[in-house]
């Protein structure tokens, strides 16, 4: 059986720079064994589903899999299943809107200037890691450029991961830290990786370096090319520490790993709304043969 299938890359519109993305359509008849066999064929850090809403409201309904699991909701698939969708002919039920189904229920993406997408991020638990913790985490990072002002947070979005600001975007691109005792650290927040973070210099590439570093767990091991959720983890967690930097920035990420990643955030405080948006760029199109 073959069906519809996209590579697209996202938070780029330069193909191999951002975040590639498989992307299954008319995946109503697939099993979630089925869905999980394809993503690890598949061998990226997300492969989605596209399949009929059940919610009258969707425009779409998706799957998210990582090579180890299912996800309730991740930033790059939901901007990069989009776009394939976009691409593929479909027209919104309203213009410049759409409405995605997922693990975390409706999730609101909107048009943006340059040809780019956006999604309103969802809902998010905060837990601050234990300041009894924070030498560890200092061992774990081998740095001592944490800038504890803003305390790190375990964010929840539906990808849990641990948020710690470095004083730069220099020593966030420095870190070497040591995987081992990075997991234990993160775990005891619920997360399952590290989204750390520094600010450039006024005239830098962006207003944030951003790192996400995975310790194992759903979201799998190594670091993340660029991440919508630990992006939008960072946009309200900036928020509820009064940290933001104006109504919208820029982030950077990849860097360290040969990509090019960037993200645009966008606070909307009249409709209590922040837009994690980037472009994407399709790299293969064609069609997926099915076992």
């Amino acid at each position: 059986m073959l069906t519809r299938f996209k590579q697209v890359d996202v938070f780029t519109s330069v193909p191999l720079k951002g975040n590639p993305l498989a992307v299954v359509f008319d995946a109503d008849d697939l099993t979630a064994a089925q869905m999980q066999s394809i993503a690890r064929w598949t061998n990226l850090s997300e492969t989605t589903f596209l399949l009929k809403p059940t919610d009258t409201s969707a425009d779409y309904r998706v799957r998210i899999f990582t090579t180890r699991g299912e996800l309730p909701f991740a930033g790059h698939p939901t901007l990069g299943t989009a776009h394939a969708l976009l691409e593929s002919g479909h027209k919104p039920k309203q213009p410049g809107r759409l409405i995605q189904q997922c693990g975390v229920g409706l999730v609101e993406l909107a048009a943006q200037p340059a040809g780019r997408w956006a999604f309103a991020a969802p809902p998010a638990k905060v837990t601050p890691l234990p300041a009894d913790q924070y030498p560890a985490l200092q061992a774990a990072l081998k740095t001592d450029a944490i800038d504890f002002t803003a305390s790190p947070c375990g964010v929840d979005n539906g990808a849990p991961w641990l948020v710690v600001r470095l004083q730069s975007a220099d020593a966030c691109l420095a870190l070497e830290p040591d995987a081992q005792a990075l997991a234990q650290i993160t775990h005891t927040v619920g997360a399952h990786g590290l989204a750390v973070y520094g600010p450039h210099a006024a005239n830098g590439p962006a207003t944030f370096e951003v790192r996400c570093l995975m310790a194992g767990g759903g979201l799998g091991i190594g670091e993340d090319p660029v991440t919508g959720s630990a992006n939008a983890a960072l946009a309200g967690l900036l928020t509820q520490q009064n940290r933001r930097p104006g109504d919208s920035y820029t982030a950077r990420q990849g860097t360290v790993i040969g990509r090019d990643g960037r993200v645009f955030v966008t606070y909307d405080d009249t409709a209590g709304k922040t837009w994690i948006g980037g472009a994407s760029v399709t790299v293969v199109d064609g069609t997926f043969r099915l076992p």
